[in-house]
């Protein structure tokens, strides 16, 4: 029976909004036993809307999906000796808290991995602890200004502009997994367990600079920061007859199909669009040619014509279509699945596909404190102390 990778690996997810529950929730995916930790209130997505019920919103149901709930006052000491006799049982804790907020509440790496040494402690931030904005504060849009992310719309729009998604968490949670992989890697290999820190602020400039480097990747530089083809106004999708269109010949083959289409051959040839080099250098002429062509035809004309010819374009969809995409609808990517109090509602599952393993829906998102008293007792303690941690309000418990 198939299985997820990462069965028998326990994660304590003290982690809050959005990055650090996506990365939670890919793990628990993958099968990991992800014991999502919470204050009394519950975390702020909680209470997002719409819902259907407080404490249930449409964030919560797909960043919480595969996971358990602990609701503790981890400023109350009985509530932290909880959560430090979590920690002994597990493998990993993933945490999004500021360092200095760890430390008042005792559970920094060091105070933590005394407990449990073996532990694979990850704390995503905004910057890294060792640098001057160590404990700065950061949230997404803070991120993409700080990265240089906001800027490069300077070239293309006039002026800084947010990416419209949370970028900078997303790509950040994504390190945090595959560095959460990393370590367990090493771990079976050698035993020892590891702290890892991954910060925001330098994961989003290592992703700029990707392409971005560019000439500056030489000392001294043999050019400037940026990729030109990227950061040209004229980059953008384009009117066709009837809607808009991504159209992108990119291969010296691509452009020759493309410049025969449209009985231009002879640009083939033109010194300005020969060589893939040439045409980076005049993105913005050759961009508003193809601009100005793709007015003349259909999107569809222009999709059947380009997938026989193998060059790279797509309908600008709107998120409200995906419903209707064939090819989605095929592989299933969103479903829909019956939530026990929340009803019917639609989860996105894992894109990746796997031969050997699996990343199933196993446990729809938990209300607050759902498995409380469960998790207690799994910890050795008697209905008696986790009455009298409920009634003292150390612990949420829902039915």
């Amino acid at each position: 029976m198939e299985q997820g990778a990462l069965v028998g690996i326990r994660v304590i997810d003290l982690t809050t909004v959005l990055m650090g529950p996506m990365a939670t929730r890919m793990l628990g995916d993958h099968g990991a036993d992800v014991i999502r930790v919470e204050t009394t209130s519950g975390d702020s997505t909680r209470n997002g809307l719409p819902s259907r019920h407080p404490g249930m919103s449409g964030f919560s149901l797909n960043l919480q999906r595969n996971k358990r709930s602990l609701s503790v006052d981890l400023k109350n000491e009985a509530g932290r000796q909880v959560f430090l006799d979590l920690i002994a049982t597990a493998d990993v804790l993933v945490t999004n808290m500021r360092a200095s907020a760890l430390e008042r509440l005792g559970l920094d790496e060091a105070s933590v991995n005394v407990v449990n040494p073996a532990l694979i402690y990850c704390r995503a931030n905004g910057f890294s602890s060792d640098g001057p904005y160590g404990n700065k504060a950061a949230y997404d849009d803070a991120i993409q200004a700080a990265s240089g992310l906001a800027g490069l719309f300077s070239a293309t729009n006039g002026r800084p502009t947010y990416v419209p998604s949370v970028i900078a968490d997303k790509v950040t949670g994504l390190h945090v997994v595959q560095a959460i992989m990393a370590a367990l890697i090493h771990r079976y290999r050698t035993g020892v367990g590891q702290n890892i820190e991954v910060p925001m602020f330098e994961t989003m400039v290592s992703f700029n600079l990707v392409e971005h480097l560019r000439g500056a990747a030489f000392e001294p530089p043999e050019g400037p920061f940026g990729y030109e083809r990227l950061l040209s106004p004229a980059r953008r999708p384009y009117s066709t007859s009837d809607g808009f269109i991504c159209l992108l010949p990119y291969t010296d083959d691509n452009f020759r199909d493309f410049f025969d289409f449209i009985d231009r051959p002879d640009l083939a040839e033109d010194d300005r669009f020969a060589t893939h080099n040439a045409r980076v250098v005049h993105t913005s002429e050759l961009y508003d040619l193809i601009a100005e062509v793709a007015q003349t035809k259909t999107t569809g004309v222009w999709i059947e014509f380009c997938d026989q010819v193998s060059i790279p374009a797509a309908t600008v969809m709107d998120l409200s279509e995906f419903a209707a995409d064939p090819h989605l609808a095929e592989v299933e990517l969103v479903q829909i699945a019956h939530h026990p109090t929340e009803g019917d509602y639609r989860y996105v599952r894992d894109p990746v596909i796997y031969s050997e393993s699996t990343t199933e829906l196993r446990l729809h998102a938990p209300r607050l404190g759902q498995h409380s008293a469960e998790l207690l007792r799994e910890l050795g303690y008697d209905g008696e102390t986790i009455s009298a941690l409920v009634t003292e309000g150390v612990v949420t418990v829902t039915s």
